[in-house]
């Protein structure tokens, strides 16, 4: 007997079961599934599906939804909007709601000096564009990115992301002049070190070591890094680190990009996960939890930087949709309205508190607990010593806690972290009955 009162039927549910055949005869295999239930509607922390099950989402469409489900200015925004109009492509005819939140962007992205933004539609996107600017602007080709990154499925977004699979088996060749180097990874040190209390620094001599081997610095455009490694497992860039990185750029007249499509609005606990270091990037690339559910993705850097790109030179159909813009300044109010930054504070703060309480009680297979705010992760291994990823027992927490009713996602290069992405919103009620669910699959996962 399932224990959890938001669960109804068995899960996947008759109707889950029925659009499952269907979407196998309609939508390519190649299309992954995380979960096997289909949604009806959602609101807040909670969403349910076809068969009326509920569940407390820790996922949030991977990390898109820090307001919230249908956060309600979010859904006033779009309606008022769409009573306007839809779609002009702001290359053709322009709209002031694209402007106000270049505005808004250009004030929060850190650093004080004069800043120009533009909107695509997705993170990879961004991050296309992004590097295009740092060539534009340096007249270089080569890009430096960092092991256990993501950033994004497109042919470059692929190429700078570090795992292949799924993300990169089968699709190359890929772009060229893309450099890769070991990043800051604590609990399996890129070096050898045993930085399990702390990152020791040395890793940060395979960038440096990179100009000498692979690639000339007069020939670098850009290095691009996520503050917290995201699908990688949840691994934040010590501050230090990403003070010297900013330093190593300088020196060389590197373009510094910083990902922050999965970081951004508030999931470590600031705006930006950057901030936390004090270090002032070139560009920012930001995304998901931007729109609160719709599609769009912004670039934001220096004015110098990003005007560097001759007229025409950057465009899209859809992006920067009325829509989507209007949909993101209400965001921006709601975390302004509600404190939706000191909320992510607490939740971050209850999440890392009850994982690292399973961490003490299964100290042989919940090897590591890390992150920043509520942005958290705890790794699974087969035992202590070997700390062996294990992903089988991972698969089985997940599925546990879904059949309890809660949406858990896991990252990592070997599938073995379990992280935490639900709504800054989130009450008190639902983010500790999230706790709970997710402590007892842990339980049960120790003795099967």
């Amino acid at each position: 007997m399932l224990e959890s009162k938001r669960i109804r039927t068995e899960i996947p549910g008759p109707k889950s079961r029925e659009l499952m055949q269907r979407r196998k005869n309609a939508v390519t295999s190649g299309v992954g599934i995380a979960t096997p239930i289909f949604a009806q509607k959602a609101k807040g922390a909670l969403l349910t599906d076809v068969d009326g099950n509920e569940f407390i989402d820790f996922g949030g469409g991977i990390g898109v939804l820090n307001v919230g489900h249908n956060e309600p200015r979010v859904v006033e925004a779009i309606k008022e909007q769409a009573e306007k109009f839809l779609h002009t492509c702001f290359y053709v005819t322009e709209y002031e709601v694209y402007i106000e939140l270049a505005e808004k962007l250009n004030a929060l992205v850190p650093g004080d000096g004069e800043k120009r933004s533009m909107f695509v539609n997705s993170g990879a996107e961004a991050v296309e564009n992004a590097v295009k600017i740092a060539r534009s602007y340096t007249g270089r080709p080569a890009v430096i990115a960092f092991e256990n990154a993501f950033h994004g499925r497109t042919l470059l977004g692929v190429t700078l992301t570090s795992k292949t699979d799924p993300y990169k088996k089968g699709f190359g060749p890929f772009v060229p002049e893309v450099y890769r180097v070991p990043a800051p990874y604590p609990y399996r040190c890129p070096v050898g070190k045993n930085c399990s209390g702390g990152c020791q620094g040395d890793c940060f001599g395979a960038l440096e070591k990179a100009l000498t081997g692979y690639v000339h610095p007069e020939s670098v455009a850009a290095v691009i890094v996520e503050p917290v490694s995201g699908e990688g497992g949840f691994l934040p860039f010590p501050d230090f680190y990403l003070r010297r990185l900013r330093e190593f750029c300088d020196k060389y007249g590197i373009v510094l990009i910083v990902d922050e499509v999965q970081t951004g609005f508030g999931r470590t606990g600031k705006m930006f996960a950057i901030e936390h270091s004090g270090v002032i990037p070139d560009i920012v690339t930001t995304a998901k939890s931007l729109g609160g559910g719709m599609p769009i993705a912004g670039v934001t850097g220096k004015a110098e930087i990003m005007d560097a790109v001759h007229v025409g030179g950057l465009g899209t159909t859809y992006g920067g949709n009325p829509l989507a813009c209007a949909a993101a300044l209400a965001v921006l109010e709601a975390f302004e309205e509600d404190d939706l930054l000191g909320r992510a504070n607490v939740v971050g703060e209850r999440i890392m508190g009850a994982m690292r309480e399973l961490q003490e009680k299964h100290p042989d297979f919940v090897g590591d607990v890390r992150g920043l705010g509520p942005m958290a992760a705890m790794e699974l291994v087969k035992d202590a010593e070997s700390r062996a990823p294990d992903k089988e027992r991972t698969g089985r927490i997940v599925e546990s806690a879904l059949q309890e009713g809660l949406l858990l996602l896991t990252a990592g290069q070997h599938g073995n972290v379990i992280r935490t992405l639900a709504p800054l919103s989130i009450n008190d009620e639902e983010l500790d009955e999230g706790l709970a669910v997710m402590a007892r699959a842990v339980d049960a996962a120790a003795s099967s």
